[in-house]
């Protein structure tokens, strides 16, 4: 791996940072043209058209650079995000057999350096992703796109404008699968002589955005392309520098001091200085929450219902609330409340720490006597809030109740490494719960990747290893279901359970800060975890 693309500083390097890591000033540009964003991440997301870094890494590396088969309508902020065409322009099941997908390729796009697309294309990416004796395979991308896609099992391009895609059961959630995986072509590979490390120097897709550097250790300059096929998308300033910066206040001097235009999860704090100072701070509600994912192996304490329900009542999200100023809203399941999928749980969360005591006592646990426990966490990182004291209080809350816990603290992409390997890797450490955010973008991210009995990695995010019949069920008929009102019904029926059962521990849901400075135009929060830089102009 070229010394570029090194990751064992990134890997080790958990301390704030001091400085920003390169000097700006030789790569901002007109400032009028140059839009420098300091992300949460502690590297750059990979350039190569599945990034990791979670869902920011899709944010700022998946949707810059490429295009995927289908996508996300990012343009307004008052009402939930729908999913669009892309690259494809339209799918449907074959009414032959309602396991396979016929996909309809756009005309005329042109990659970065001005190949055509064909469903060949299509189809040499899917390989690269999902077929281990690839050629071109490339296991840091396929890392990232298995988990989105579990029940693909087989594809082929027919022809230059049909892309064919089979899977082992009735998905009705395939699109929104097709949102993940970049669209590059095997011969942009080929002339980074067949090195994934070599192309992700140089990557080639079909987005708005053109890479023109990339140091996984410093940042990423992504070009204005002008070219790109969807005219709604040409972005409006020249430039983008992408800086990872994990450490909160130096996002925040960075903003204050002019050395970037946009910052990503401003420390609460400093909101009210900022907003004096004249900068601007947009926050939007947007089905994103902030949990304990809870092991469910044999020797996890939270296999036990009562300590789980007393975990849950014992977390004062009120109180966090006022920590945060207001940049939270308590957590109350894996969607808010006013999501179409919340439904009718019987028993609601809440603070109740008396409660929770005497189930604790009925455990087996008391403050003197406590039950002793391993979580990890990680300092910063995609949709992580502020992850070091919002755990801190949720520690002292569940202290207080009769669970004393330590925290393993883990970088964000290590944390997520962890995560994918599952509760029974030795890689966990003996932990027996993860703080992860997660962004609730349909059906499967949202819930089922979580919870399916078969679904257990390497095949997808079910990392405790939970499994019951009644679940699986349910998810089955989730997955045959076409309809969006049925569907949404099911997702109701789902979701009360998993409230019901205290499957996770729930605590927070993000409200999605970002500040940037007087000069940043036509910015526009979406109700979701991604957001379109393009319509960014500064003046």
């Amino acid at each position: 791996m070229p010394a570029s693309l090194s990751r064992r500083a990134v890997l080790g390097g958990l301390a704030a940072t001091a400085a920003l890591p390169f000097d700006l000033a030789l790569a901002q540009g007109t400032p009028t043209t140059t839009l420098r964003v300091g992300m949460t991440a502690a590297a750059v997301p990979l350039s190569n058209g599945v990034p990791d870094q979670g869902a920011e890494g899709h944010r700022f590396m998946g949707i810059t650079l490429y295009d995927q088969l289908a996508g996300w309508d990012l343009t307004t902020f008052d009402k939930p995000v729908g999913i669009r065409p892309g690259l494809a322009t339209s799918w449907k099941v074959d009414p032959a057999n309602p396991k396979r997908w016929i996909i309809a390729i756009r005309e005329g796009v042109k990659f970065h350096d001005g190949k055509l697309l064909t469903a060949e294309d299509v189809a040499s990416s899917y390989d690269r992703t999902l077929k281990n004796d690839a050629p071109h395979y490339d296991p840091r991308a396929a890392a990232q796109a298995r988990i989105r896609m579990p029940t693909v099992v087989a594809w082929r391009a027919e022809g230059p404008g049909t892309f064919i895609l089979e899977t082992n059961r009735v998905d009705s959630l395939v699109p929104y699968g097709l949102t993940w995986i970049g669209i590059t072509h095997q011969g942009a590979w080929e002339a980074a002589g067949k090195s994934w490390d070599n192309y992700m120097l140089k990557p080639v897709g079909t987005g708005p955005w053109k890479c023109e550097a990339f140091s996984v250790r410093e940042r990423a300059i992504l070009a204005r392309n002008p070219d790109h096929w969807d005219a709604t998308r040409i972005p409006k300033v020249g430039k983008v520098i992408l800086l990872p910066l994990p450490e909160a206040n130096t996002r925040v001097a960075a903003l204050r001091s002019g050395q970037v235009d946009f910052i990503e999860a401003p420390p609460p704090d400093a909101i009210p200085s900022l907003k004096a100072a004249g900068f601007q701070v947009v926050t939007n509600t947007y089905p994103h929450n902030w949990t304990w994912h809870l092991s469910m192996i044999e020797g996890s304490p939270w296999r036990d219902l009562r300590i789980r329900q007393a975990a849950n009542l014992a977390v004062d999200r009120g109180g966090m609330e006022t920590m945060l100023g207001g940049i939270m809203a308590p957590g109350a399941g894996l969607v808010p409340p006013k999501h179409p999928w919340y439904g009718m749980p019987k028993d609601p969360i809440r603070f109740d720490p008396e409660a929770a005591r005497k189930l604790m006592a009925a455990a087996g646990f008391t403050p003197r006597n406590p039950l002793k426990t391993k979580v990890a966490i990680s300092p910063s990182g995609s949709g992580q809030m502020q992850p070091l004291p919002m755990n801190e209080a949720v520690q002292q809350n569940l202290k207080e109740v009769g669970i004393d816990v330590s925290f393993e603290v883990i970088e964000w992409n290590a944390l997520l490494g962890i995560w994918r390997e599952g509760a029974k890797s030795p890689s966990n450490r003996g932990v027996t719960a993860l703080n992860i955010s997660y962004a609730a973008l349909e059906p499967f991210t949202a819930m089922i990747r979580f919870l399916k009995s078969d679904l257990t990695p390497p095949l997808a995010n079910n990392w405790g290893y939970f499994s019951d019949a009644d679940y699986d069920a349910l998810m089955g008929r989730i997955y045959e279901t076409f309809e969006p009102g049925p569907q949404d019904r099911l997702m109701q029926e789902l979701h009360a359970k998993i409230v019901d059962d205290r499957l996770f521990l729930f605590i927070a849901h993000d409200l999605n800060p970002r500040a940037m400075s007087r000069q940043v135009k036509g910015f526009v929060q979406a109700q979701s975890w991604f957001q379109e830089l393009t319509p960014i102009s500064l003046g």
